[in-house]
């Protein structure tokens, strides 16, 4: 399953990069703002990121929609801004935005239920919205791009229930989600309801993480040690901050760390798996929604309304397939494609773990 999900990955990869703008997912669309249409020629465009807790936005997303948004349009501006978790912030950033006349926006939200505003906004000015990787459920934006965040949840959470049970462990599963504020977190949250319910582990308790948190997710999971002691045999984190946070804790409680999930591949998580200390990421290359996003925005400050390949909250929406990582398959998904260079990661006391998995 995760050689095929990998393989699917990378096919929608290559499509993305042949389609370098063209008509992927145009026609008989259903955007309720038409874009600026005629000459983009001098345009500008918004990306607007959620938050600092995570470190892909400003290394990854930022440069890579930048780098595509370059070579769609030469002589467009991306107006860049990161909300640092704050949405009132994040509200005056769009409206800063549309101030200076961009002919989309592209928005990861801090509070997708707040950001229903910035979409009626933008919209009441014919201004194209895209969500990027977290919905906005209240106010359908005009295109939705994600890693199917529900499937998400659901690998994580049945790649741990079936770890536990090889190794025939006894005793019942914490469960760290994402921000209560995000509605793609509890897309996960559903995932990992629908893979942890049935398992026959007992789900000792659960925990929504404001802002994804690191240090509020290891401070709850230290609480959790504290009252379940030895019966926590696993832990099923929404992304890699806050596993890391989940690990953290136990390490502190000077107990051993049991599998702990995670999600987004960061090099910090990579890390961990290599080392032992993290059971599972999931890998959804940004490259393919940073790109994707890019492509969706120039068509729409084309005049084009893309169409989508699903809905997903009324909204037109494409959705792609990630990869479970855990140590078996982390050399072939991470660093034989080339998504991570074991310069990067295979630092100081990682060294050692790396050479005996062969990643160089």
């Amino acid at each position: 399953m995760r050689t095929s999900a990998f393989a699917a990955v990378a096919v929608l990869a290559g499509s993305l990069l042949a389609a370098c703008g063209s008509d992927s997912g145009a026609g008989g669309g259903t955007g309720s703002a038409s874009g600026g249409g005629g000459d983009v020629q001098n345009a500008k465009v918004a990306f607007l990121m959620p938050d600092l807790a995570s470190t892909r936005y400003e290394l990854q997303d930022k440069p890579l929609f930048e780098a595509k948004m370059k070579q769609l349009c030469p002589s467009c501006e991306v107006i860049y801004q990161n909300a640092d978790s704050d949405a009132a912030k994040q509200q005056q950033q769009a409206n800063s935005a549309l101030a200076q006349g961009v002919k989309a926006i592209v928005i990861d939200p801090v509070d997708s239920a707040a950001a229903a505003t910035i979409v009626k906004s933008a919209q009441a000015q014919q201004v194209p919205v895209i969500a990027y990787d977290r919905p906005i459920p209240a106010t359908p934006a005009d295109y939705y791009i994600s890693f199917d965040n529900e499937k998400i949840g659901s690998m994580i959470a049945q790649s741990l229930v079936d770890h536990l049970k090889a190794e025939k462990a006894e005793g019942g599963i914490l469960q760290v989600n994402g921000s209560p504020t995000d509605a793609a977190a509890g897309l996960i949250k559903k995932g990992i309801h629908s893979a942890v319910d049935p398992s026959g582990f007992k789900l000792l308790a659960e925990y929504d993480t404001p802002d994804w948190q690191p240090e509020k997710a290891q401070t709850w999971v230290s609480g959790q040690i504290t009252q379940f002691k030895d019966q926590i045999v696993g832990v099923v984190a929404a992304n890699d901050g806050t596993g890391g946070g989940a690990i953290a804790a136990f390490k502190a409680a000077g107990v051993k760390v049991p599998p702990v999930t995670g999600n987004d591949a960061e090099v910090a998580a990579a890390q961990r798996i290599i080392a032992g200390d993290q059971y599972n990421t999931i890998s959804k290359p940004i490259k393919i929604v940073a790109e994707a996003s890019a492509n969706v925005a120039y068509e729409f400050m084309q005049g084009k309304k893309p169409a989508g390949k699903t809905q997903l909250y009324n909204t037109p929406s494409e959705l792609f397939v990630p990869t479970v990582v855990t140590k078996e398959n982390i050399k072939e998904v991470l660093f034989d494609s080339g998504i991570m260079k074991a310069a990067d990661v295979c630092t100081g006391e990682y060294a050692k773990g790396c050479a005996e998995l062969g990643i160089q």
